[in-house]
């Protein structure tokens, strides 16, 4: 999602972008529905060419003007939906742990990112406790939306995963890239598109090293492959 200029449209600064539900349809368009939205189909991306100026791109192909005119409506900016016709034009930044030959497309800043229920477990716990010190009605417990994770898996001790190097996915090995650092989007309600201060404040308090806070672990395959629902997950050595 571009603005004028050319530069994504950062939800953190437009909330509302959370309460959008994006489904990929068979071939190749996609369905937008948001709350007091109309419903769109927008077919696969053929459009024209356009400059864009982010993540190290200069350009991108232009989805039907339609889905422009829905965000623009949605977001109260103009806005424009970009397509990434050839992810092989983005390599993942080695900053933040790219290795030569490995590419992404408009994932922030690699393929996949897993979190563990049980990680999620003990930060609900650390809310709830911090709240209790502070004379606070205890609230109700973040769910796992808050971190937009593309795997999630249960079964382990809490934020063992920050020591994983290489991890099996069903069939499919990935190399873990980076422990993720997590900013203020995630204190963004998304079925109010509504700002708090969890779970920013509670991570600051604990898992807080380097200046930053950290939830979960972004992951790069070593090979194209498929999981599913119910894979085990092994951490290799």
């Amino acid at each position: 999602m571009i603005g004028e200029d050319g530069e994504n449209l950062w939800l953190g600064e437009y909330p509302r972008m959370v309460t959008v539900t994006a489904r990929n349809l068979d071939d190749g368009g996609l369905s937008l529905t948001a709350p007091g939205m109309p419903g769109l189909t927008v077919p696969p991306a053929a459009g024209d060419t356009v400059p864009v100026g982010f993540s190290g791109l200069d350009r991108a192909v232009s989805a039907d003007p339609a889905a422009g005119d829905w965000f623009t409506r949605l977001l109260g900016v103009p806005a424009r939906l970009v397509w990434l016709d050839d992810p092989r034009r983005r390599s993942i930044d080695p900053a933040h742990g790219g290795l030569p030959g490995e590419i992404v497309s408009f994932a922030w800043d690699a393929p996949l990112l897993l979190t563990t229920r049980a990680s999620l477990r003990l930060l609900n716990d650390w809310i709830a406790e911090g709240a209790v010190e502070r004379g606070e009605e205890v609230p109700e417990p973040l769910p796992m939306a808050r971190f937009r994770p593309n795997v999630v898996i249960d079964g382990d001790e809490p934020y063992r995963e920050d020591e994983w190097k290489e991890v099996r996915i069903g069939e499919v090995e990935f190399r873990v890239s980076e422990i993720c650092d997590r900013c203020a989007v995630t204190t963004i309600d998304p079925d109010t598109a509504l700002k708090g201060k969890e779970p920013i404040r509670t991570l600051a308090r604990h898992r807080r090293w380097d200046g930053k806070t950290w939830f979960g672990i972004r992951l790069v395959p070593r090979a194209p492959g498929v999981v599913a629902v119910g894979d085990p997950v092994t951490a290799l050595p």
